[in-house]
């Protein structure tokens, strides 16, 4: 069968996650600045190989003093790893729409797989005659895991900043 290649458009994608800040709120944060491609057999999805990365000095919180902390070697360490990447082992259907996304994600160096759940929001042609396909993931990682280790803890005995951490993508990929 034929393979497809489809490549994201990132000027209709969103790479966010979520972190619980003091236990109390949640700060969410995103990527600028990444890449992704994903390769189907025919027009079917289940069984697609699917490779991201981003740019880790691209993170975003609004906020530039957090944003820098996340760029410094008690998290992200961008000089030293820029890239974070994520490379599919198998893409499964769940359901009508629904998949179950397993790979490698890499951050820092240290390579864990993960599962994300998939919801595939449909297929259509564009006005320019491009076929597009809108995908939402989402999953949580133990950002330790990776070695994005720095805690602190409040008087009250809270952590700063928590451990799991909720991955939110919205993506809109292009037929090759």
């Amino acid at each position: 069968m034929a393979k497809t290649l489809w490549n994201i458009d990132p000027t209709h994608s969103e790479i966010q996650f979520k972190v619980k800040h003091l236990v109390i709120s949640t700060v969410t944060g995103s990527f600028k600045t990444f890449d992704a491609n994903m390769e189907t057999e025919g027009d079917d999805f289940e069984n697609a190989s699917i490779t991201f990365e981003a740019d880790t000095a691209s993170v975003d919180t609004n906020n530039p003093d957090r944003d820098g902390h996340l760029k410094s070697d008690d998290f992200f360490n961008a000089e030293e790893y820029p890239k974070m990447k994520f490379e599919s082992s198998s893409f499964k259907k769940t359901g009508d729409n629904e998949f179950k996304l397993t790979g490698d994600l890499t951050i820092r160096d240290i390579t864990k797989e993960v599962e994300l759940e998939v919801v595939l929001g449909g297929t259509v042609v564009d006005p320019y005659g491009q076929t597009k396909a809108g995908f939402e993931l989402n999953g949580t990682i133990n950002r330790k895991e990776f070695g994005l280790k720095w805690s602190a803890v409040t008087e009250a005995g809270n952590l700063v900043v928590a451990d799991d951490v909720k991955l939110m993508l919205n993506v809109q990929m292009v037929k090759a």
